[in-house]
Parts: structure tokens; C-alpha cells; sequence
């Protein structure tokens, strides 16, 4: 079911800020989980690396209006960086180019999809531009091609497992309690739609 207006009204603006400061706090703590794997190698801490786009998906499924994903990661790395983000600024930038991104896939399909598909893509989307950001800073540019396909790989399934599926049955769970009520009522073809 489309959202029934295309712009944002301030109630939307708020829920996707209260997801996202809830989702920054997530994050912040996400921060000393991911490099207490890292040493674990393997690169295991890039099958966690998904959780850092998962605002854009939960806000996006549950206010199902533009701008929102971009809004939320804005927001959620705002929230991070307030806490005190290991990385500085640096995770403004990157929040601004994965929610660019994410929002850049669910234009594509109209805003009109709100299923796991969707925001798996979306995730997808929300990866390809931590990657762009991860290979202007030098992080990932010497790694030798067979390592740099693991590394890829384990980040292209971590943000589908977390930001895509995770992210879609998180709002499903949410939809059956009823608190997405006062955002839009759930009928059986929202759920029918994250079942997809």
C-alpha cells in the first residue's frame, strides 16, 4: 500500500528522528562490538558492518515516504557522533552517502515496495556507498584481490542479513504489536509485502 501523501509531515520528521537517535545509540555501541571481532579475522567484523545502515530500512518500511532513509542515516550519525563516535566527522559523511544511496534504490522502485527485497537492495545501496567513502579514505585499497573479495562479500551479506531481512521482520514484529498504528494502519498487504 503507497503512503498516502508524498511529503514529509512533521510527525514523520519526528518518528524518523526518535528511530534514528534510538538507532545511533545502536550504533554507538556497535562500535567497540565491531573491533572486538575484527581480530578474529576472516573479516567478521564486515558481516556486522550492516547494522550501521539498518535506520534507513526500519524508517523507510515503517513511514514508506522519500526522504526518509536519508533523513534516518543523517539522523543516526548524528546521534552517533554527539555520543562520541570513534570516528569523528568522518561518520556524518558516511551517513549522508549510505542514506543517499539507500534512498537512491527505493526511488527506483517508486517508493511504491516495502518488503525485504526492497530494502535488502536498499542495503545493498547503503554498502556500495560506505565502500565508495571506505576507498577514499585508503581503508581498503591495499588489500591484496583475494582479500578484498572476502572483504566485500562479508559486507555485502552482512548488510542484506541485518539492514535487509532483519530490518524487515523487525517491523513486521513491530506492525503485529500494533505500534506503527499511529504512523499508518497495517493492512494484510503490508504484511503479505514483507513476507516477499
Amino acid at each position: 500500500m503507497p503512503a498516502t501523501t508524498k511529503g514529509l509531515k512533521l510527525v514523520d520528521i519526528l518518528t524518523t528522528i526518535v528511530i534514528s537517535v534510538v538507532f545511533g545509540i545502536i550504533y554507538k555501541i556497535w562500535g567497540p562490538l565491531y573491533y572486538s571481532v575484527k581480530p578474529l579475522g576472516f573479516h567478521i567484523d564486515q558481516l556486522i558492518y550492516g547494522m550501521w545502515f539498518i535506520a534507513a530500512s526500519v524508517a523507510y518500511l515503517l513511514i514508506r515516504k522519500p526522504g526518509v532513509a536519508l533523513l534516518a542515516e543523517i539522523a543516526a550519525s548524528s546521534g552517533e557522533f554527539i555520543m562520541g563516535s570513534e570516528w569523528g566527522l568522518e561518520v556524518l559523511i558516511y551517513g549522508v552517502v549510505q542514506g543517499l544511496l539507500a534512498e537512491v534504490v527505493f526511488a527506483a522502485f517508486r517508493y511504491k515496495r516495502f518488503d525485504a527485497l526492497v530494502v535488502s537492495l536498499g542495503a545493498i545501496g547503503a554498502t556500495i556507498g560506505s565502500l565508495v567513502m571506505d576507498f577514499y579514505k585508503g581503508y581498503i585499497e591495499a588489500l591484496a584481490p583475494w582479500n578484498l573479495a572476502l572483504f566485500l562479500i562479508a559486507r555485502f551479506i552482512g548488510a542484506i542479513v541485518i539492514s535487509g531481512i532483519f530490518a524487515a521482520s523487525l517491523v513486521k514484529a513491530l506492525e503485529k504489536t500494533g505500534v506503527a498504528q499511529m504512523l499508518r494502519p497495517a493492512s494484510k498487504d503490508d504484511y503479505d509485502a514483507l513476507d516477499r
